[in-house]
């Protein structure tokens, strides 16, 4: 298997004139085979006539140029044209008259220029060729010569057919390929927003608290501590994201779950912010994607809350049921904004998109007294 498979990436790697060689080679082999003589394409009807000394150069000059098809089309229908007529008008009737109709086909297919000037001149051509082979003697007649050429045409329209179908292909992957790397951008710009600015945020809280605790050396050293944990926990986690990036890691990428909600809680405490924090239930074994993406609620409505509300009563509420995840987060309005950088609002639409593409509902909105509530019910239950 190996072996196959080393062949065909060596038989693709050759110039595209030597992989189209071997066809006309074998209509020219076939000529030569008695079972095969008089059964390639004829016009006129006129008697087989037995080869002669010129009989082989037209011949080559028949077929031989479909080994250039693909590279040069224009060149191979012409050539392709005057050995069949030739032939026709000397009657060899061989099986290399079968070249012609491969050679429309192609041309039709793989023509980029000049593709109506060389169809008008072909068939401008024919003509002097049923003339050619009416005045010498051909039974033909004008139903079968229109016939003929209406099977060339036919010939040329499946070509043509063909590359109008690849070309709609080609489209086709070049949007679904702009439409991958678009999706995988807003991936990862989704999951720096979630790794980052949560981590970022939190830092940027303790620092400006630790402006006013210079007369308090105890609270300054944890606030202190508090930031070199969040840097290194920011580190961690964009470690993991770069593995889950990794197309060479592999698919077991570290990514949060609901156990570790806990901690991130704790975290945002140390960052100065009051939090309750319940949860009931168990998580389902399955949970799946719906584990992560009520990790990401939670770390973005905390995040929004250290912006907007710092300092204000946060209560947190997470319910595990068998096939969902429900999560609540809210804060009063006692809490002021912080010193830190503004929102772009990517957040919250990621946090709708990630709920909706599992099917769940997702609402974020400020509450009578001032306060602001972010609610998702997560479905659960498949995996991820």
């Amino acid at each position: 298997m190996i072996d196959i498979r080393r062949g065909r990436e060596l038989w693709r790697r050759l110039d595209v004139t030597v992989r189209d060689l071997p066809f006309p080679l074998l209509l020219l082999a076939g000529s030569f085979v008695p079972a095969l003589q008089a059964h390639g394409t004829q016009v006129g009807d006129l008697p087989a006539r037995p080869f002669d000394a010129l009989a082989v150069p037209v011949m080559l000059l028949t077929c031989l140029p479909l080994a250039v098809r693909r590279r040069w089309p224009a060149l191979s229908i012409v050539l392709v044209s005057l050995g069949f007529a030739a032939e026709q008008l000397r009657a060899y009737h061989s099986f290399t008259g079968s070249a012609l109709a491969f050679a429309l086909v192609s041309a039709g297919a793989h023509l980029e220029r000049r593709r109506y000037a060389i169809a008008a001149g072909l068939s401008a051509a024919y003509v002097p060729l049923a003339v050619a082979l009416d005045r010498i003697g051909s039974p033909e007649g004008l139903d079968g010569f229109a016939t003929f050429y209406l099977g060339a045409v036919f010939a040329w329209g499946v070509g043509a057919w063909l590359r109008s179908t690849r070309a709609v292909e080609s489209e086709r992957r070049r949007r679904v390929a702009e439409a991958t790397r678009a999706a995988e951008r807003t991936r990862i710009a989704r999951e720096l927003h979630d790794v980052v600015t949560h981590h970022v945020t939190a830092m940027v809280v303790q620092v400006e608290a630790a402006k006013y605790l210079t007369a308090a050396p105890d609270r300054l050293d944890e606030t202190l501590s508090a930031v070199g944990d969040t840097g290194r926990r920011a580190i961690a986690d964009l470690r993991h994201l770069l593995d889950l990036l990794n197309p060479d890691h592999g698919t077991d990428a570290r990514m949060p779950s609901v156990g570790e909600l806990p901690a991130l809680v704790e975290q945002t405490r140390r960052a100065g912010q009051p939090i309750e924090f319940t949860a009931a239930g168990e998580p389902a074994e399955t949970a799946g994607s719906a584990e992560v993406v009520a990790y990401r609620v939670v770390q973005e409505s905390l995040t929004n809350a250290l912006k907007y509300a710092h300092g204000s009563r946060t209560v947190v509420r997470v319910q595990y049921r068998d096939k969902e995840i429900s999560v609540e987060v809210g804060t009063d309005a006692s809490g002021a904004p912080a010193a830190s950088p503004g929102g772009s609002g990517r957040g919250l639409a990621g946090l709708r998109d990630r709920v909706g593409a599992l099917g769940g509902d997702f609402t974020a909105d400020p509450r009578p007294d001032g306060g602001f509530v972010v609610r998702a019910r997560i479905p659960s239950g498949s995996p991820s």
